[in-house]
């Protein structure tokens, strides 16, 4: 009872189809090839490489050209006994490739690309390459605190642990680290540039300008044969060769560089060193995923986010995509047609495949945001640019814009825009499913949504056709509705595709009329398109609809008579529709086995006598049901306006419609309760914020429409956590839809202003109740036309609109007061997150500064030091508070919102159910060999740095701790919170919940005092995303008390034994079971604390609490009466000793009362304390208290024991 919870915290996983038995064979050691690699310095350098064989020549050489010894080599080939290897096939395809082969490495002659690749890659490697501003990335993409948190533990010695002050913002922003040595001033393109024709025909390539650290400043030739200093100078022209002694030249740049700096190979030497201190995976570049962006980033003025002069940063993207941006101008959807069409036989297939597929949709995703930024800000004209501004498209980069709006009137009946902006995010969840199905033959164009600034902007691939005029008569659609639902098409060469699609969807084929009556047979929603592109493909359009509509949800609210919902694009979840389907799968076997028991139960009856006269048989086998026959599909155009044409139609779509209606029913009247009822029983851990709810609500198939009634059904004590955290988020949605209206039509320069009034009004009404917009007349002039209506908000005004939209949106009516229960940092964050501002790290006032204890209060708590000088200080001398809380200084940057479509890999989750099987079956060999090759699978397709990543180190580091591979798990924890700091976000929950199993498995392995390092920065970030008294918090606090008497701070334990204790009563209330567990350590905590007046009355009530609650008979009961007995006997010895040696005081003429300072003080176990001699005493436990008290009351020496902690704390663990 007394060792903590060993059981690492798991974080929310995405939902995943679990693999059956046999899907992934135990893997085969791959077959790999030591291969020898021969630079072409005078000193033949070899360089040993082990790479498997089925590794491309191109993946070799990208392995080559990142090894510290041939970085400065980018243009070569490799050669193998003489012949040149063809980059694009496998090692093992090499002809006549013998065991252990020697490939030279071969400098090519640079040409125009590659001498632009070589100098962008060495800048890079220099350090010469300044800070990059970002537009679609914003500040600190991708930063990461463990180092932070590990330094900042060093640094600062160990405090009290202040469990209700809230840390400062500052604490989310990572430390200033030194800058990096400068190997160079600055390398960047010549303003010579580009060469001139005669002078190209010679083999100039570039004209580079470099100054070194002496302050030499020299003009440098790029030729084809490598680079050499030139004759220019600023004002003349003349790139030939200089002559000796400063003509000098080389293959690269690098080994130029050498030649013309004295400082610059120390330096270069210097700048490894200094990037080697930091861990890899904080420092490398994200390519394969989108960074996680902080919403409290360092003021401009810091370290981190020094604007440095940088001459080629406006070159870079010449020097990367060309002269006219040929380089980088893809053709997307061909890219992603062609990938889905490549081979997947083999596992290496697969491999291949599935990182080719990550790599190009984080390509993707990328150029999408840049597009939709220049068009949120007009930078692109559009393609019919008379049509008013949500009807406008727009084609950048090869990639088609539009609006998330109702611009041509596609969805009137449906809602407008709302019902355009809900289709659209719906569309691209369909479009990964689909993608995540993969069914061969079925395409899809790459969809991305981005919300920026109130705009939703729609980025996807260019379909080949989609914009191409049809013959008279011809529908521009192949499949589904043409316009609107008036004209339906049924091209029947989309029949068995969509209708593989339809079965996995669960999507019943059912009739549809178009306007005439008509009656055509779909496999799929009416509003599911078919479209067979000019390239011959089978394409997916306008996956919206690709499950039922909610009914219930519709018609509560016709019958409430309230303000109708925004829009009718209500559809049941994907997950829903499975979780359904498995209750009605459950329910056919019940009824199937009833009835095969029925049958059996008639057979026996029957054949009893013949039993009887055979003289018995072998028992049957039980039948079981037939899978076979169970059926379940739903109708998704059930409820959506079709109209039967005849009774038998019209009898079969109302079963469909009741089969949906069940479906709804099932939502509300089971998943819900049950998930609620977990919460409330501990077996589900409760959210820590809107997005970890959210997660939680989207796996079990609960629309966040439904937030309102899960708020509304948190009536037990035990759920009051996640009733906040649903009307947190709730405010937090209803703020970004009332921010949208306001930001969507202002300029970018107007931004800030705007959204630092609106948070002024939201949050910092008790600082400024009546908070005044700051816009810079000069702006305000400048455009007359903009609608500037948000100056009028106020703090009333604004509430009003967030409980108009909470009530519309969630069907949820804020208390009176609601604005004064709420926390502000944590809806403040809720805030930044849901519309991705940036806001400078600072501690915001929230409240006026007259500091009194209520003021502290409202400020989410104050630490304890400014608690003090805040009372040292006259009212005279009150610091003057700004008049308002923020200011648009403090709103740094603003990102925008990335909802992609990229499928995760099929094969790695494979891999990793394979390995937990093969546990589960105890096959251990099998099953780590599994895991590790999980782990390689997840590394090789997505990469280091990826969400999907971190949750694979996290399951793994769990399951070698499960394994009692400590180690193993450590090291895997460790790059989890990496990982997922950079990935996911610093102060996520993921993140949160990986720290507290790094910090578990810390103090297995031996390491309690890291490990208190690290559950204390994971209780810094709780009280930022929650704030205090979150219920899965009293595990942590119980276990940091553990490791506190492991180093042996006991009275720190005892202290977090009582905080731990003191949440738990909160929520569970000081009669549960989970209170009577903990008042059972505290009671050897205080024990250990040398307070056993104490001890004795807590191991009481634990006690008294076992007995009520468990019996006489359960052993905790049991175990508790036993260590009540002995701490008694033991404070009674202690109390007659203090007795003793207080009477021996008084008649030697000493006064003052003295602590006991008899070893057996310190002791613990039962009954360690008395002389062995000695017997137990008979006097009953209320007996032997009178005596302890009394003896107590004489001597008081509590008053004079400053060691046993703070009399508030003391006095909760002390019996009343």
């Amino acid at each position: 009872m007394a060792a903590e919870s060993e059981h690492p915290t798991t974080a929310p996983a995405e939902n995943s189809n679990g693999p059956g038995e046999n899907e992934v064979a135990a893997p085969e050691t791959d077959a790999v090839a030591d291969v020898t690699i021969v630079l072409p310095s005078p000193k033949q350098t070899e360089i040993p490489i082990t790479v498997p064989l089925e590794e491309q020549v191109h993946e070799l050489r990208q392995a080559i050209i990142d090894l510290p010894e041939a970085f400065r080599f980018t243009c070569f080939h490799l050669e193998y006994q003489g012949k040149k290897i063809n980059d694009f096939i496998s090692v093992g395809e090499i002809p006549e490739l013998g065991p252990d082969p020697v490939f030279h490495l071969v400098q090519d002659p640079y040409t125009e690309k590659e001498a632009r690749i070589h100098l962008v890659r060495i800048r890079e490697l220099i350090g010469a390459a300044g800070n990059r501003p970002d537009v679609t990335q914003g500040v600190l993409a991708g930063a990461s605190l463990f180092e932070t948190a590990t330094k900042n533990a060093q640094d600062v010695p160990d405090a009290e642990f202040d469990f209700q002050a809230s840390p400062s913002l500052t604490y989310l922003t990572p430390r200033e680290v030194e800058p990096a040595p400068k190997t160079v001033k600055t390398i960047a393109l010549s303003p010579w540039n580009p060469p001139p024709c005669h002078l190209r025909q010679r083999g100039h390539l570039l004209y580079l300008v470099v100054t070194t650290n002496e302050g030499e400043q020299y003009q440098i030739t790029s030729h084809v044969s490598g680079f050499f200093v030139n004759k220019s100078s600023n004002a003349k022209f003349d790139p030939s060769p200089k002559s000796a002694p400063k003509g000098y030249s080389a293959p690269n740049l690098i080994e130029l560089l050498e030649l013309i700096s004295p400082s610059f190979a120390d330096s270069f030497l210097q700048l490894q060193e200094h990037n080697n201190q930091r861990d890899p995976l904080a420092t490398f570049q994200i390519t394969n995923s989108i960074p996680a962006v902080p919403w409290v980033v360092p003021p401009p003025t810091s370290s981190l986010c020094t604007h440095v002069a940088d001459a080629a940063r406006q070159q870079e993207t010449y020097l990367l995509s060309g002269v006219d941006n040929t380089d980088g101008l893809r053709d997307w959807n061909e890219e992603f047609q062609s990938t889905r069409e490549l081979p997947k036989e083999t596992v290496q297939d697969r491999v291949y495949r599935e990182r080719l597929v990550s790599k190009l949709f984080a390509d993707y995703n990328d150029a999408a945001a840049r597009g939709a930024i220049m068009v949120a800000n007009g930078d692109i004209p559009p393609l019919n640019p008379t049509e008013c501004r949500d009807a406008q498209i727009f084609i950048y980069n090869n990639i088609f814009f539009s609006f998330g709006a109702d611009g041509v009137g596609t969805f009137t009946s449906e809602g407008g825009d709302e019902a355009a902006r809900v289709a659209t995010g719906k569309d691209v969840a369909g479009v990964k499913l689909v993608n995540q199905l993969d069914i061969d033959g079925l395409f899809t164009p790459a969809t991305v949504v981005l919300d920026y600034l109130g705009k939703r902007i729609v980025a996807q691939s260019i379909v080949p056709g989609i914009f191409k005029q049809r013959e008279p008569g011809e529908n521009q659609i192949d499949y589904g509705a043409v316009d609107g639902k008036e004209v339906i098409a049924a091209d029947e060469r989309f029949a068995e595709i969509f209708s593989q699609l339809s079965k996995a969807l669960k999507v019943k084929k059912h009739p549809v009329w178009d306007k005439d009556g008509k009656r055509f047979d779909l496999e799929a929603s009416v509003e599911t398109k078919g479209l067979m592109g000019t390239d011959g493909r089978k394409y997916a359009l306008d996956l919206y609809r690709v499950s039922p509509l909610d009914i219930c949800w519709l018609e509560d609210g016709e019958e409430s008579g309230a303000a109708p919902y925004p829009h009718r694009m209500t559809v049941l979840r994907p997950e829903l529709v499975d979780s359904f389907a498995r209750y009605k799968l459950k329910q056919f076997v019940d009824e199937e086995m009833a009835r095969i028991g029925q049958e059996e139960s008639k057979e026996t009856a029957a054949g009893d006598s013949e039993t009887k006269a055979e003289g018995g048989e072998e028992a049957k086998p039980k039948a079981q049901p037939d899978l076979s026959k169970f059926q379940f599909a739903l109708n998704p155009d059930a409820f959506s306006g079709q109209v039967p044409q005849t009774e038998e139609e019209a009898a079969e779509w109302e079963k469909d419609e009741e089969e949906v209606r069940a479906a709804s029913q099932h939502l509300r009247e089971r998943v819900i309760p049950d998930m609620l009822r977990e919460m409330a029983d501990s077996d589900l851990s409760a959210p820590m914020d809107g997005y970890s709810l959210g997660r939680l609500l989207h796996k079990r198939g609960i629309n966040m429409r439904y937030l309102g009634k899960v708020a509304s059904l948190c009536t037990d004590q035990r759920l009051k956590c996640v009733r906040d955290i649903c009307i947190r988020d709730m405010i937090a949605r209803s703020f970004k839809h009332v921010a949208a209206q306001y930001l969507r039509n202002l300029p970018g320069p107007t931004t800030a202003a705007c959204i630092a009034h609106l948070l002024n009004c939201l949050l910092g009404y008790r600082l400024n109740p009546k908070p005044v917009a700051d816009i810079d007349p000069s702006l305000k002039s400048l455009y007359s036309d903009v609608d500037w209506s948000f100056e009028s908000v106020t703090p009333e005004s604004l509430r009003a609109q967030i409980e108009e939209q909470t009530l519309n949106r969630f069907r949820y009516k804020l208390e009176p007061e609601w604005f004064q229960d709420e926390r502000p940092a944590q809806l403040l964050r809720e805030v930044c997150l849901r519309m991705g501002f940036q806001l400078q790290s600072k501690d915001y006032s929230f409240v006026t500064q007259p500091v009194e204890a209520k003021a502290s209060e409202q400020t989410n708590g104050e630490s304890k030091k400014k608690k003090k000088k805040n009372r040292d200080e006259s009212p005279l001398s009150t610091p003057k508070s700004p008049p308002s809380t923020f200011s648009p200084e403090d709103i740094v940057d603003v990102v925008p919102l990335v909802k992609h479509s990229c499928p995760r890999s099929a094969l790695a989750e494979e891999a990793l159910e394979a390995g937990r099987l093969a546990l589960f079956r105890r096959e251990k060999k099998l099953g780590q060999d599994l895991l590790l090759e999980s782990l390689s699978l997840h590394e090789q397709i997505y990469g280091h740095l990826h969400p999907e990543v971190a949750r694979a180190y996290n399951t793994l580091s769990m399951l070698y701790y499960q394994l009692d591979d400590k180690e193993a798990a450590v090291e895997l924890a460790r790059k989890a919170i990496v990982v997922s700091e950079r990935t996911v976000g610093v102060d996520s929950a993921e993140t949160l919940l990986n720290y507290l199993n790094l910090s578990l498995f810390l103090h297995q392995a031996g390491d309690s005092k890291n490990a208190l390092v690290y559950a204390k920065h994971a209780l810094n970030l709780w009280k930022i995303i929650y704030g205090p008294d979150h219920p899965d918090s009293i595990t942590t606090l119980n276990n940091a008390a553990v490791m506190l008497q492991h180093v042996k701070a006991y009275h720190e334990s005892r202290l977090w034994f009582e905080e731990s204790l003191r949440v738990c009563e909160s929520v569970f209330g000081k009669q549960s079971v989970n209170s009577a567990t903990l008042l059972f350590q505290l009671a050897q905590a205080l024990a250990l604390d040398q307070d056993s007046k104490a001890a004795v009355n807590r191991m009481r009530e634990s006690y008294n609490v076992f007995l009520s609650e468990l019996g006489a008979d359960d052993k905790n009961t049991k175990e508790a009466e036993t260590w009540l007995e002995q701490l008694t006997q033991n404070a009674v010895y202690l109390a007659k000793n203090a007795k003793d040696a207080q009477a021996k005081r008084i008649r030697a003429g000493i006064r003052f009362p003295a602590t006991s300072t008899t070893p057996a003080a310190t002791s613990t176990a039962p009954g360690a304390g008395m002389p062995s001699s000695s017997q137990a005493d008979s006097r009953s436990i209320d007996e032997l208290m009178k005596f302890i008290e009394g003896n107590e009351q004489q001597a008081k020496p509590s008053k004079k024991r400053p060691a046993k902690g703070n009399p508030k704390r003391r006095g909760r663990g002390s019996a009343k």
